[in-house]
């Protein structure tokens, strides 16, 4: 008897050390990574996984309303485009400052999902899913028809953000550990905010929104206070994107690239956090190695995408899980 308390007061703080070991292992290989790509072609590296640190700040976004608050959502890449286009609308005119250009790419991610999500969560299930479809395809569009900025052939980005005047992000390495340091701080502000109270309710209406609302919380509020949360990283993803490659095209709120964003939190791991970052990084590893073989990469791709999704319940991390002989995640 005391032997089993004794394992079962150990267990927690085992899980726990478990489940806080890969997230830092994660973060360790991405601020080793410029010292790596030293000895190789460092610009073509930094450059890739740049671009999967750009992708897990949306997927991260994305995994948060979906995951734990069950809102899945087929028209997120739209906060993304928006976002870019703040900061390329605002270099147009001369404007390069990050402490007005990324402000406004929050706020713009933002007031669209405020505006869009007090429509969107009015409705339920596939039919939240079409109409934010909808939506996400209507700023596509949009953006398409802003002729003064490009129109469908887009916009190039003459000039990296500044800060207080110096070009510091112009150095490659620097912007590197510059999106580092943003997906670092938006996972931790997201891990942050799915265990407090109001994380607390939103997985609870995810489960059972009548029971929540039964218990005197308002759901519609909650859900879309973390709409609007994840409309802002979208934001900030877009403003990375914008200064990664220094181009802004109405394709980045394509429903394709929405589509890409929904198969990246599935292939890491639903509702893990870490897993989307997982998640961007194996898509976008995959597509980068696939698509140096052959142009049809995708036709390789979808059936491994459907066996992970059949026989890896959990994504790659539910795969990790199961190899190693514990639980795999819901």
């Amino acid at each position: 008897m005391t032997q089993t308390l004794a394992a079962s007061s150990v267990l927690p703080s085992q899980q726990t050390d478990r489940a806080n070991a890969l997230p830092v292992a994660i973060f360790l290989i991405l601020a080793l990574v410029p010292f790596g790509a030293a000895f190789g072609p460092e610009s073509y590296v930094l450059g890739l996984f740049t671009r999967v640190m750009v992708f897990a700040v949306a997927a991260l976004a994305l995994d948060f309303i979906c995951g734990y608050g069950g809102l899945v959502s087929f028209g997120h890449a739209a906060f993304v485009g928006i976002g870019a286009y703040a900061v390329g609308i605002i270099g147009a005119h001369g404007v390069t400052e990050m402490l007005v250009s990324l402000p406004v790419a929050l706020l713009a991610g933002a007031i669209f999902a405020y505006l869009t999500g007090t429509v969107c969560l009015r409705t339920k299930s596939v039919y939240f899913i079409m109409i934010t479809l909808a939506f996400g395809q209507m700023a596509y569009f949009i953006a398409g028809s802003l002729a003064p900025y490009g129109g469908d052939d887009g916009l190039t980005v003459r000039l990296r953000s500044t800060l207080l005047g110096f070009p510091i992000l112009q150095n490659d390495r620097t912007f590197y550990y510059f999106v580092l340091l943003s997906l670092l701080v938006v996972y931790f502000a997201f891990r942050t905010i799915v265990y407090s109270r109001f994380g607390r309710v939103l997985r609870g209406a995810r489960e059972n929104a009548t029971r929540m609302a039964t218990l005197g919380f308002d759901v519609f509020s909650f859900q879309r206070v973390g709409y609007v949360i994840a409309g802002a990283v979208g934001g900030l993803s877009g403003f990375l994107l914008a200064n990664a490659t220094e181009f802004v095209s109405p394709a980045y709120m394509s429903w394709q690239r929405s589509g890409e964003l929904i198969i990246m939190i599935l292939l890491g791991g639903l509702g893990t956090l870490h897993g989307a970052i997982v998640g961007a990084a194996a898509y976008l590893l995959i597509e980068e190695t696939l698509g140096g073989i052959t142009e049809q990469w995708k036709l390789i791709f979808g059936p491994l995408l459907v066996l992970i999704v059949l026989f890896a319940r959990g994504g790659l991390l539910g795969l990790v899980d199961r190899i190693r002989g514990r639980p795999g995640r819901g």
